[in-house]
């Protein structure tokens, strides 16, 4: 359903009168497209303090095609800035941060992106911890002020190893990131695996990407086989025919199968003879109802396949072989499993539960299978489903993040995407929210 208040925003008179009566106004998000693949500006790359990897930092910047400038004389109007603090390690070390971004942040272009780098707050060290859990107060806060499309980002790497930044720096320092804002990603120092063909990054590798049939899970099926997979679209058998249009749009195969099912694992095995290098868990239900007028069937019926499916399948294609070494597991978290919503505690726990899963599958299916695990955690995406909300909540929905409206599809889609390339070995553990910076939850 189009956004009719964004529409109205942009034009004249209601650039006047929401200015007027001091409502949101939302700027229109620059996405990733063949015509628009990258921020429209220098980046300028400041430091905070005395940097130890700053030269290193800076070819990795270099590396992400875009022109890197270390003074605002050089960019009076960056399309990014990063801003190297991983040197700040005391209370007062924050002044520089201050210093480096004050006198540049009005000059930021619209959709433009800042990005914070730092390190883990130490467990050794309580000065050093508390500056650099304070970059996370910021970075948050920052994004709710910057306005105009902007986006603000908290990225931890580790101090010898920013080159496994590279390619997350590229993906949030893009228009593929859009929809991304207030958020905090921390790497491991896992070395990156580049791809062959930048513009192809998973060229021979097999996706499977469950609830695939339509809205979010075909969007996903569909990025990742422009980025070069060959995608396996997996769905109930009662959506086939959608399924398959779905698949033969894409060039991709259609698996109808109940995820649920006893044998969906060998199903899947069966059916992907060479291994599956990406598995995508998108497929999910809502049963909504409060929680005293909720017979547990349908509270069973979310947990088992939003939850239950997810952990039994991901366990049997491990434990099988299925999912090869260097492979990618990303599974669909959702912001009502970090914030709650009324009437969906049954959602909202099965989704908590994701992220109960990632953050304890992660570090040993990377020792045992170098495999990692992530999620994406959506807020107020556009679909026939949110179409269906009533009116004045689908409004609030969309108004209630830092962006000011809603989000796409294909912004889960391309985050996904992101985790699942060669190149983020060192994204691990990780759970992204996909939602404008949400005023609900962290």
């Amino acid at each position: 359903m189009a956004d009719r208040y964004l529409h109205f925003t942009g034009t004249a008179p209601g650039r006047f009168l929401t200015r007027k009566l001091g409502l949101p106004q939302p700027a229109r998000l620059r996405r990733w497209s063949l015509e628009t693949q990258s921020l429209d500006g220098p980046l300028l790359h400041l430091t905070a303090g005395d940097s130890a990897v700053a030269q290193e930092l800076g070819v990795v910047l270099a590396a992400t095609g875009l022109t890197v400038v270390r003074s605002a004389e050089q960019a009076p109007r960056p399309a990014g800035i990063v801003v190297d603090a991983t040197a700040v390690a005391t209370a007062a070390g924050l002044g520089d941060v201050h210093a480096a971004l004050h006198p540049v942040v009005r000059s930021l272009a619209p959709g433009g992106r800042i990005v914070i780098v730092g390190v883990r707050p130490s467990a050794d060290d309580h000065h050093q911890a508390a500056a650099q859990q304070a970059l996370e107060g910021f970075v948050r806060s920052l994004g709710k002020e910057i306005g105009r499309g902007a986006t603000v980002q908290l990225l931890r790497i580790e101090p010898d190893a920013a080159a496994s930044a590279e390619s997350t720096l590229r993906f949030l320092l893009s228009p593929r990131s859009a929809y991304i804002s207030g958020q905090v990603v921390e790497l491991t120092g896992a070395a990156p695996d580049p791809a062959a063909d930048p513009a192809a990054p998973l060229a021979g590798r097999t996706a499977l990407v469950t609830g695939a049939a339509r809205g979010i899970g075909a969007s996903v099926a569909s990025v990742l086989a422009r980025d070069g997979a060959q995608v396996i679209c997996l769905d109930i058998p009662q959506s086939q025919d959608e399924l398959v249009r779905t698949a033969d749009r894409l060039g991709a195969s259609a698996l109808p199968l109940d995820i649920t099912a006893d044998d969906a694992a060998e199903r899947i095995a069966a059916a992907t003879p060479c291994g599956l290098d990406i598995l995508v868990h998108n497929a999910g239900i809502t049963r909504d109802r409060r929680l005293a007028n909720m017979p547990a069937d349908r509270w069973a019926q979310v947990v088992e396949v939003n939850l239950d499916s997810v952990l039994r399948t991901t366990d049997a294609l491990l434990e099988a072989g299925t999912i090869n070494r260097g492979g990618r597991i990303v599974a669909t978290a959702s912001i009502a499993g970090i914030a709650g919503n009324s009437g969906q505690t049954n959602y909202a726990a099965s989704k908590a539960g994701i992220i109960g899963l990632v953050r304890s599958l992660a570090p040993r299916a990377a020792a045992d299978h170098g495999i990692t695990v992530n999620a994406v955690a959506p807020g107020f995406i556009e679909t026939k489903m949110t179409a269906a909300v009533p009116l004045f909540i689908r409004e609030a929905g969309r108004r209630m993040n830092s962006l000011a409206q809603g989000g796409l599809p294909v912004d889960v889609a391309e985050t996904t995407a992101w985790f699942a390339q060669p190149a983020s070995a060192a994204v691990n553990g990780q759970v992204v929210r996909v939602c404008g910076q949400s005023l609900l939850g962290a």
